[in-house]
């Protein structure tokens, strides 16, 4: 009987221990507080390159990774009908400049009339005159007067006739010549929309399109960016985006390269949050070495807040809730409030609420045991 009780004793005592909450302290250590993100690696003044016109692609001239010049050719989609226009166009507007050239012969002849009018005028004009002069002298006839004068007005309208026949000969030959060329420059507006080129040096980082595939416009054919400047674009959850600012240090990994860890630093916010995830873009730089030239890659990155060095800390698993613990108060438990400071993913800063003797019960939130 005496052994059963002694038994049941060290059963109990051993149960006992097994269900006695782990014991901690508050200790001194670095502690970091950071803000998790996600994103990619993408080029700086990345941007795609639509087609503006439909057909097909005659021909793809560069191929992923070639370094590209402002206005070099990428596409060139087929243009036949656009190549008539402009044919057509260009001769008409030849055919305009040549109407209202020094050669044109619509207007030489008009030149040629006006020139015979105002000579006509000049010797109308001194027969009138003399015969005039001799009437009012007393000389000559009443009728030869009038003769000559008939004469004298015919030849002021003959040359009215003849300056605004040639002035609007004239207006007529702008006004076409100014309505070829805006059809002219129009079609060679069209003609190049089924050019596609670059609009800035960079580097082709992604082609969408081969030869002999449709395009529709307004659809993506090209991706281009620059090579010497990469950005990391960072999705921030909405309820941590407002404790990170620009200059803010920030370390990163990438899918592609692995365990290696890199610097960089945030330089902007942007104020839209994307409804989809509730996150907000968060952009950052480089500082230290980066990797290789390659975009699109995926990327976790830890914003630094704030560092406290030596801080007095717990375990997170410690906290009973948020701002109190359990602690061991002269063998009984006890739960005390603290006032927290910064926090990590395994730690908490503890400012107030215990000393560095008080004795902490790591028990769970949701029991209290």
């Amino acid at each position: 009987m005496t052994s059963r009780l002694f038994l049941c004793f060290i059963c109990a005592s051993t149960l006992s221990a097994c269900t006695r909450p782990q014991q901690v302290h508050l200790f001194k250590k670095d502690i970091v507080e950071t803000v998790y993100a996600s994103g990619k690696i993408i080029s700086a003044d990345e941007y795609s390159l639509f087609a503006f016109s439909s057909g097909a692609i005659r021909q793809k001239l560069v191929k992923d990774g070639d370094t590209v010049r402002k206005g070099q050719l990428i596409y060139i989609v087929e243009h036949d009908a656009a190549d008539k226009k402009y044919e057509a166009a260009m001769t008409n507007y030849r055919h305009s400049a040549i109407n209202l050239s020094e050669t044109s012969p619509l207007l030489n002849d008009l030149r040629l009339a006006v020139k015979n009018a105002e000579i006509k005028l000049s010797n109308d004009s001194l027969t009138y005159f003399r015969w005039k002069e001799l009437w009012d002298g007393g000389i000559g006839t009443r009728s030869n007067l009038d003769n000559v004068y008939a004469n004298y007005q015919m030849s002021i309208n003959l040359k009215n006739s003849a300056d605004e026949k040639y002035t609007s000969a004239l207006h007529d030959a702008q006004l076409a010549m100014s309505n070829a060329g805006s059809q002219l420059q129009s079609s060679r507006k069209e003609l190049n929309d089924y050019l596609i080129s670059s609009d800035r040096d960079g580097v082709v980082y992604e082609t969408l399109k081969e030869a002999g595939e449709g395009v529709r416009a307004g659809e993506p054919v090209a991706l281009i960016g620059t090579v010497s400047q990469r950005i990391i674009r960072l999705a921030v959850d909405q309820e941590d985006v407002g404790k990170v600012r620009p200059g803010q240090r920030v370390v990163l990994k990438t899918d592609l390269t692995g365990g290696t860890v890199y610097e960089a630093k945030v330089t902007k916010l942007y104020p839209t949050m994307n409804e989809a995830d509730q996150t907000f873009r968060v952009d950052a730089e480089f500082t230290g070495n980066i990797p290789q030239s390659f975009i699109h890659s995926s990327v976790e990155a830890n914003i630094i807040i704030q560092v406290r060095p030596a801080a007095r800390v717990l375990q997170r698993t410690a906290m009973a809730d948020d701002d109190s613990v359990w602690i061991l108060d002269k063998g009984k438990e006890k739960k005390v409030a603290v006032r927290t400071g910064i926090a990590s993913p395994e730690y908490v800063e503890i400012l107030e609420g215990l000393d560095e003797n008080a004795t902490v019960l790591l028990k769970t939130k949701t029991t209290g045991k």
